[in-house]
């Protein structure tokens, strides 16, 4: 019920203006790099010291095509100086198609597929990825059919799937094929129970299903998790499935279980950190705190010591 009311306030216009306005920059800086991409390339920097990065330049349901073309320019910005700064090597970029214009009443599709070729085309271009991040259900198939569309020319294209969702067992196995990147995360998404498996139970099972498809596939499997239980069954399928420590990535959350992500680097296992940042936090924000009562405890505290 908390996750719900928390997912829901992110919807609301009244929410994040009060979030926004309010005292909350400790709990926002625990998760987000920072406004800027000077910030974010100086997090990256720090952390690609033992570790790799996924970039997201913070965005979502955009409404407006002047703004997509916006995030695009950002994007291609981050990327050139990913390549001048010697990171591109170490860092790639997530990218959510929403952002991009998917949602836009007149060829939005089209428009979020061509924005995202514009950011692919940047990224080859330094060397380094794009993975396509994965929103809610109602987006599913058209986001599936952009990462198809763009591994046409970038065959190195990730895409995420949800193990929340009923249909990922059969998008695992549509896309477990040679080269292919995919990141497996939970969900974070308020989903209804006729498309998504509902109890915690039942979307570790199924993770647990759909890790097994890619890891005997053929593809990079990248686990996106802070489960330290699932965090062990994902080197034991690995080991089982005879793949070594770069035939898979470990994928946490920048901000959380930042001492495990530098435990697991130690020990020679290849984790990838997925650092946001931008202005456009408030919705990726909420959905940190909806994910972990000890999120919202740290929350509370926040304000309390502001009070």
């Amino acid at each position: 019920m908390l996750r719900s009311t928390l997912l829901a306030a992110a919807r609301s216009g009244v929410v994040r203006a009060a979030v926004e306005a309010g005292p909350f920059e400790p709990l926002v800086q625990r998760f987000v790099a920072g406004t800027t991409v000077d910030a974010a390339i100086a997090a990256a920097r720090t952390i690609t010291t033992d570790r790799l990065v996924t970039v997201d330049h913070l965005g979502e349901d955009t409404t407006d095509r002047a703004q997509a073309d916006a995030l695009v320019a950002a994007y291609r910005s981050l990327l050139r100086r990913l390549g001048d700064e010697g990171l591109a090597d170490r860092v790639e970029v997530s990218v959510k198609l929403s952002a991009f214009g998917q949602r836009l009443p007149r060829d939005g599709e089209k428009i979020a597929l061509d924005s995202a070729r514009q950011v692919c085309e940047a990224a080859a271009a330094v060397g380094t990825t794009v993975t396509v991040d994965m929103e809610d259900h109602t987006t599913t198939d058209a986001t599936l059919t952009t990462v198809r569309d763009l591994r046409l020319d970038f065959p190195w294209v990730g895409a995420v799937l949800q193990s929340q969702l009923r249909r990922t067992e059969g998008d695992c196995r549509d896309l477990a094929g040679p080269g292919s990147r995919v990141r497996l995360c939970k969900g974070a998404y308020d989903e209804p129970e006729s498309v998504a498996y509902r109890s915690a139970a039942e979307v570790d099972l199924s993770y647990v299903r759909c890790l097994k498809i890619l890891m005997s596939g053929r593809g990079l499997p990248m686990v996106a998790t802070h489960d330290p239980r699932l965090v062990a069954i994902a080197r034991h399928l690995a080991q089982r499935y005879g793949r070594s420590v770069r035939d898979y990535e470990l994928q946490m959350l920048y901000g959380v279980r930042p001492n495990a992500q530098t435990d697991l680097a130690a020990r020679g296992l290849q984790v990838r950190v997925y650092l946001p940042y931008g202005t456009e936090w408030f919705g990726y924000f909420m959905r940190r705190l909806a994910e972990r009562p000890a999120n919202l405890a740290f929350f509370a505290r926040s304000l309390m010591s502001r009070g």
